[in-house]
């Protein structure tokens, strides 16, 4: 399988201070929920396909930050991308200890996976390619990872896999604003129905305040 190499690294500014700011990242960039004044009930997050590369284990290192990995020297190949939202149910109330897990290829394009085809040979080290963290008192969740790339056949994505306290689940996927594959990408355009498609495309903006050359975005997950 062809790879996609993506060339960009940013200065580390240390995990303790990284993952100690995220929180605070999270509340300045997440946008308001507008309170439901007329009973309006919030649309439900699309459910998208698990995939193929659904981690087959979450041993070692699996915390919030994808692009240091304990016992690596090197830091993850590609851009450094903030990624937070809420958690919420359809009448905007948020969900507390919800387990959110992620999931994406690495720089190269390739999945931290055995049946990964590319995986022995050009595999990123020192990229964790699956995090998982539990939404707090306000069902706010945060990552860092890197910008996800495109490989063949698919538009750059984030896998994501929601599990409520009561075990209810739901598995989705976010796409990047301004992507030119997004429109020829099968699983996104799957979703017929523009307006819950585009909730799906996150708009990804210069993030320096969190950290140098950084992007972030803002993903809310709505369960149904």
């Amino acid at each position: 399988m062809p790879k996609t190499t993506l060339t960009t690294q940013t200065p580390w500014l240390g995990r303790r201070t990284v993952i100690a700011g995220m929180s605070a990242a999270a509340s300045s960039l997440l946008l308001p929920v507008a309170p439901s004044r007329a009973q309006h009930k919030l649309t439900a997050t699309p459910r998208q396909s698990e995939g193929p590369f659904y981690p087959v284990e979450w041993s070692g290192d699996v915390d919030a930050d994808l692009v240091v990995v304990k016992g690596e020297t090197a830091q993850a190949l590609g851009q450094i991308t903030h990624i937070n939202g809420r958690i919420l149910d359809v009448s905007a109330q948020p969900v507390v200890g919800a387990s959110v897990e992620i999931w994406q290829c690495d720089a190269n394009g390739v999945y931290r996976h055995p049946r990964d085809g590319g995986a022995t040979l050009s595999r990123d080290q020192g990229f964790q390619g699956r995090g998982r963290v539990t939404s707090d008192a306000s069902g706010r969740y945060a990552f860092r990872t890197i910008r996800p790339v495109a490989y063949p056949g698919r538009a750059p994505h984030i896998h994501f896999k929601v599990v409520l306290p009561d075990r209810r689940a739901l598995v989705t996927q976010m796409y990047v604003f301004g992507e030119a594959q997004n429109e020829r990408d099968g699983v996104l355009n799957g979703i017929r129905d523009r307006r819950r498609r585009d909730a799906l495309i996150v708009r990804l903006a210069p993030a320096d305040a969190v950290e140098p050359r950084a992007l972030a975005g803002v993903f809310d997950i709505v369960m149904g």
